[in-house]
């Protein structure tokens, strides 16, 4: 494990971590919660960048934790969202990338969708968006609007992770900027909040970093796989 991780991942992750403890001791100090899930979180993305299984075991963790901090801003749709879509959907996600590693099952083998499948997908995340609509509407959710589009984009990025496709990390990056909005709101009636801000200003940036390595894990997948024939 000595040298997994390149250096620029290795100053990534340690980047990552500095600012986001760095902005709770500044905004926050309150809910240790709040650091123990963002630095959780960024270390499964540096995890799954690399495409390995680990990524997705923490972000169920994560999610978890996630849910329970989004419970006390009043932003239902987030916790609805990652503990009953995001957590199990990444425990699905997780039996898959398992179940195909690439050499070892510190990699998995990274997968292409076809269009149809592409449709489906958009078809039925449209569904799972007019329903969450009408139950975060009961519900009282705060910002319904943009927590709604948060499912959109989560449902997206779950579900493309669990198929192994690169583009999981776009949607997420998405999802990162529809939260990062969410949580600026939130900022505005209480300053802790920006130390959420700062882990999904983060997130964004690990997620292109990740967006990036699978590109490059894939051709160098394929490159073998046409070398050997």
């Amino acid at each position: 494990m000595k040298h997994y991780f390149t250096k620029t991942e290795t100053a990534l992750w340690c980047g990552s971590a500095l600012l986001i403890t760095t902005a709770f001791m500044l905004f926050d100090r309150a809910n240790p919660l709040t650091l123990a899930a963002s630095l959780i979180g960024v270390t499964s993305l540096i995890f799954s960048a690399k495409g390995n299984p680990a990524g997705q075991a923490l972000i169920v963790v994560f999610s978890v934790l996630y849910g329970i901090i989004s419970f006390n801003s009043a932003y239902y749709g987030e916790m609805i969202t990652y503990l009953g879509m995001t957590a199990p959907m990444s425990v699905f996600a997780l039996i898959s990338w398992l179940k195909n590693p690439y050499g070892s099952r510190t990699e998995v083998r990274v997968n292409r969708i076809h269009r149809r499948e592409t449709a489906v997908m958009f078809a039925v995340s449209a569904g799972v968006t007019v329903g969450f609509y009408f139950v975060l509407k009961a519900f009282g959710t705060a910002n319904l609007i943009p927590s709604t589009l948060s499912v959109t984009t989560s449902f997206i990025a779950v579900y493309l992770t669990a198929r192994r496709c690169a583009f999981f990390a776009l949607a997420y990056a998405a999802n990162d900027l529809v939260l990062i909005f969410l949580w600026t709101l939130a900022a505005l009636e209480n300053s802790s909040c920006i130390s959420v801000i700062v882990c999904f200003v983060i997130f964004f940036v690990n997620d292109l970093y990740g967006f990036v390595n699978w590109t490059r894990i894939y051709k160098r997948q394929n490159g073998e796989e046409q070398a050997i024939k």
